[in-house]
């Protein structure tokens, strides 16, 4: 791919490296999306900072053009922004030689699954998880089917079911209450189950009395959720863990299934949260995707899929040898 540089308003360099990743079967990302390949870029600063950009304009995203646009001028977007964050954070550690995960505790991963597939639900109470995330809506019979299925093979599993903001909030309740009690009780949230409203939101938890995680519209103002789903890649953790520690909610990390080093730092952003946060509010997370792409060496430094996070060796976030490799360059 492309490689060129860009300076941005403060007079920075950053220099940026076109990637594409693979997945391994479609993500189930949306009805309106069935594509396997998803393009992103590297950051690299003159300051020795190091970053990812990838967007998901399936869920709202701006293209990576307007993503690239934006870094040399307004920087509008959030995911601009923090990726600008983790430039600065993480050449601040580079520039004393500081591996930012040593003595850092990034909490546990569920295991997150794109199909209601029982082989890859195998492999992941092989690999050790106790909580799977399932992506949900598209056939709703089946899936409840599947975890009825899941409960009698593994009952010790959890489910978390993705919806996209796909559902209506009627058909979910509806098919929510015909699953058996055994069940529904291993299950710890839906996540998103429709367009996020107050009102909607409160009717659907007091027919259901299941646990609502919000995501795409996680805000301080999200009071109808009981669970609060932090992407560092988009959103301002510190802002939302400190609302929803207000309102007795719990937060969950995620990364945003993107390159590994985007993924690395939503780890590293996790950590500090639980580490500020002390008392639960952080549960099981959301930190081990790069499962979902086809292998390459910066997958492979993050190790095998499993609950826990292997930090990539390096200072900083990581990675040092395999981006000294890439051909970072400026243009003529």
């Amino acid at each position: 791919m492309g490689i060129t540089d860009l300076t941005t308003a403060s007079g920075t360099i950053i220099w940026y490296w076109h990637y594409r990743l693979k997945s391994r079967r479609s993500l189930n990302l949306n009805a309106r999306s069935s594509r396997r390949e998803f393009e992103g870029v590297l950051l690299k600063d003159s300051e020795g900072g190091h970053a990812c950009i990838h967007p998901w304009p399936e869920l709202g995203d701006p293209s990576l053009q307007k993503c690239l646009e934006d870094l040399a001028g307004p920087r509008r977007w959030p995911i601009v922004r923090r990726a600008l964050r983790c430039l600065e954070m993480d050449g601040a550690a580079r520039s004393v030689e500081d591996p930012l995960f040593e003595d850092l505790e990034v909490p546990l991963s569920h295991a997150t699954l794109v199909s209601a597939n029982a082989e890859e639900a195998m492999r992941a109470v092989e690999a050790g998880f106790t909580v799977a995330k399932l992506k949900g809506g598209a056939y709703l019979e089946k899936e409840g089917d599947f975890l009825v299925q899941m409960a009698k093979a593994h009952p010790g599993l959890r489910w978390r079911i993705d919806f996209n903001e796909s559902g209506e909030a009627k058909e979910i309740a509806e098919w929510f209450m015909r699953l058996p009690v055994e069940v529904r009780s291993r299950i710890d949230f839906l996540e998103d189950p429709c367009e996020y409203a107050e009102s909607t939101w409160r009717k659907l938890y007091g027919d259901t009395r299941v646990p609502l995680a919000v995501d795409r519209e996680a805000a301080p103002q999200a009071t109808a959720a009981q669970v609060v789903v932090v992407k560092p890649a988009i959103d301002e953790p510190w802002l939302l863990a400190e609302a929803a520690q207000a309102k007795g909610q719990g937060v969950v990390v995620t990364s945003y299934m993107d390159h590994p080093l985007g993924q690395a730092f939503a780890a590293w952003e996790a950590g500090r949260l639980a580490l500020q946060f002390p008392g639960g509010l952080v549960g099981t997370c959301g930190l081990q995707t790069h499962h979902l792409f086809e292998p390459d060496a910066f997958t492979e430094a993050l190790g095998p899929w499993t609950p826990g996070f292997n930090p990539p060796p390096g200072k900083g976030l990581g990675f040092d040898v395999l981006l000294d490799k890439l051909p970072w360059k400026r243009l003529p």
